[in-house]
């Protein structure tokens, strides 16, 4: 019998390791180291009580506006996820799309590991019959619009600070602006190069399981496979792909539109020291690089990793001070924090969930291959 390596024992304590965590605990750990790091670097480099005050004096005719920005969102983002089901076989209204987009994103915010999603894919089964599998598939297209939304946006931003000369500053922070716009538009182009290769009669998923087969990557090449597969569904039909390409920029488009009227909120209106098309470029920047942090799973909800970036972007690119940017990031956060549980709240009495149940693993995709879309990749 051959010994055991370094690295097969280090796996073994690993796993080992992984049984005895609780699920999601890991992320409650993040967010309290996350917030806890932050919280010694504030205080040393940061006047905590300028910051406060930042929030306390911010006009509230333009937080309002980002209020209205930000819950015309709703809306689209249902109709988008209606637009995702359609190829996928299921019609559904709206407004109840709208109800389960508010309850997975709500549940996200309250239980950890992302499990909120399964949320999504239980009302869907519960209310209108949709197969676990295909809500699973579907939040997974829905994320990779997300990608390329913001990733063009993103880029677009940067474009348009590259085309004024604003980029490149003397202490080097314009760097920060083309690694923040760098790494958007990589994830878009991520993302887009899925849906083309999807749109394409190339048929991947056979080989790839074949060499991936009885290796430890077998799992991960199947998850793809089968995200590959989902993905093909909605790129093949040309109306669903056009639509929910536009509504994805719409949504993000919106949640921009929400952090740039919270910045002048924060900085005296658009006629302030920050010129209308810099804040909004800057805007663009910062939720693109926020939400891409978030990406991340080292905290609930993203919080810490979504202030940080915007206000490391807010910094670098105006003369807005940190504890002003930092103000920026924190209101527009919660804002839209509270927005999601509001809405997640009244969707969960409307349909007596509880707000802190996700469904578990049995629940969330049961016989997932045979009920994932016919179409190999």
């Amino acid at each position: 019998m051959r010994p055991r390596t370094a690295a097969a024992r280090l796996r073994e304590r690993l796993s080992r390791l992984r049984a005895r965590v609780p699920r999601g605990s890991l992320a409650v750990a993040g967010t309290v180291l996350v917030l806890a790091i932050g919280g010694a670097v504030l205080t040393r480099t940061l006047d905590l009580a300028a910051v406060v005050d930042a929030v306390a004096t911010a006009d509230p005719v333009y937080v309002a506006a980002a209020l209205v920005a930000y819950l015309s969102s709703w809306p689209v983002r249902g109709r988008r996820y209606g637009d995702v089901l359609g190829p996928m076989g299921h019609r559904c209204r709206t407004a109840f799309l709208t109800a389960t987009v508010f309850a997975s994103q709500t549940a996200n915010l309250i239980v950890p590991a992302r499990a909120g999603d399964g949320v999504r894919a239980y009302l869907l089964n519960d209310r209108r019959e949709v197969p676990y599998a295909t809500g699973v598939a579907s939040l997974a297209v829905e994320r990779a619009f997300d990608l390329i939304a913001l990733g063009a946006l993103g880029g677009a931003a940067l474009a348009v600070r590259l085309a004024g000369g604003r980029v490149v500053a003397p202490d080097g922070s314009g760097r920060v602006l083309v690694v923040a716009g760098g790494t958007a538009i990589a994830a878009a182009l991520l993302s887009a190069l899925t849906v083309v290769v999807a749109r394409s009669d190339r048929q991947f998923g056979p080989a790839l399981r074949d060499r991936a087969a009885g290796s430890r990557l077998a799992r991960a090449v199947d998850a793809a496979v089968r995200f590959g597969a989902a993905v093909r569904v909605v790129a093949a039909d040309a109306g669903a792909l056009v639509r929910v390409s536009l509504a994805s920029v719409v949504v993000w488009a919106l949640d921009v539109a929400t952090a740039v009227f919270v910045l002048a909120a924060l900085v005296g209106g658009f006629g302030g020291p920050v010129d209308p098309v810099a804040l909004a470029v800057v805007g663009t920047l910062a939720v693109s690089a926020g939400n891409l942090a978030k990406v991340l799973p080292l905290s609930q909800g993203g919080i810490g990793l979504y202030e940080a970036a915007f206000t490391g972007i807010v910094v670098a690119a105006t003369p807005i001070s940190a504890e002003v940017a930092l103000a920026a990031a924190a209101l527009d956060h919660a804002l839209k924090n509270a927005v999601t549980l509001a809405g997640g709240g009244a969707v969960a009495a409307a349909f007596d969930l509880s707000p802190t149940r996700a469904p578990d693993e049995s629940e969330r995709e049961p016989d997932a291959t045979a009920t994932q879309p016919t179409t190999d990749r």
